[in-house]
């Protein structure tokens, strides 16, 4: 039963938090406040979770580890999706712009939110510090990990970029996106994240104490989630329906970027 429960858990959380951040970053501009205030408030309860819970090895220490992270996590997110801590550059590429000086446009369009996400990091592993409980740092660890990797195959080109998503304030990202069959870096990124969902399945079910299954469980599932995000990139079925419960008029709204050529036009 724990089992379940955990996995059940984690596909409501995940699903519903994104829905959540959706809808708030739908709103009109004058939300956006109360909205980062809820964020934050969420927040915080998040860091007391993890820290409460650091030397709890029980079944219900490894769920709110899970949940203090994921709120942490949500809160990353929703600064970026508001606007609020994005990067110093706010505006897209011009057409022909390409190799490193692109790239470095790319990341120049989300340093601040990679900054936050490492600054999530730290905070998660000051509150958890040398407690027994890791489950709130590798919750973590590993959403960043599967964010990375998404962020990367969506810069170097897959077919379902999901740029319908975007707000309108970040629309300039969509610049950074690039629409191709695949690339090479996604075969080694759905390969590196089935080996973490083998290694993590393998320790739920190898595990001795109701702690370390549900630990496992939760982060098994997690990293399966994220698989699923990364094959939602290159399959024929656009996964952005799962969202249309928070995204709402976005959906269909935003005319599709044309496929980028694979050499693109030099300047």
């Amino acid at each position: 039963m724990a089992y379940v429960l955990s996995v059940v858990w984690v596909v409501l959380s995940w699903w519903l938090s994104t829905v959540a951040i959706l809808y708030l970053d739908g709103l009109p501009d004058r939300t956006y406040r109360r909205s980062m205030l809820i964020g934050t408030a969420l927040l915080g309860l998040g860091l007391v979770l993890l820290w409460q819970a650091s030397d709890l090895t029980t079944p219900t220490g490894a769920l709110l580890g899970y949940t203090g992270a994921l709120a942490v996590w949500g809160w990353v997110e929703l600064s970026f999706l508001l606007g609020f801590i994005t990067g110093p550059r706010r505006s897209g590429c011009a057409p022909g712009c390409h190799g490193g000086t692109h790239f470095r446009h790319a990341v120049e369009a989300i340093l601040h939110h990679e900054f936050a996400i490492i600054g999530g990091a730290i905070a998660v592993l000051l509150m958890t510090g040398a407690g027994d409980n890791t489950t709130g740092a590798l919750t973590y660890l590993a959403l960043w990990g599967m964010r990375t990797s998404a962020k990367l195959n969506l810069f170097f080109g897959v077919p379902n970029t999901a740029e319908e998503l975007l707000p309108e304030r970040l629309r300039y990202l969509r610049t950074f996106m690039h629409r191709r069959r695949m690339n090479p870096l996604f075969p080694l990124s759905v390969t590196a994240i089935t080996l973490a969902a083998g290694a993590t399945i393998g320790g739920a079910v190898a595990a001795v104490t109701d702690f370390d299954a549900v630990k496992f469980t939760l982060l098994s599932s997690i990293v399966v989630l994220g698989l699923l995000e990364h094959w939602l990139l290159v399959l024929p079925w656009r996964g952005e329906a799962l969202w249309r419960l928070g995204a709402g008029e976005r959906l269909g709204g935003v005319p599709r970027q044309e496929p980028t050529p694979v050499i693109p036009p030099r300047t």
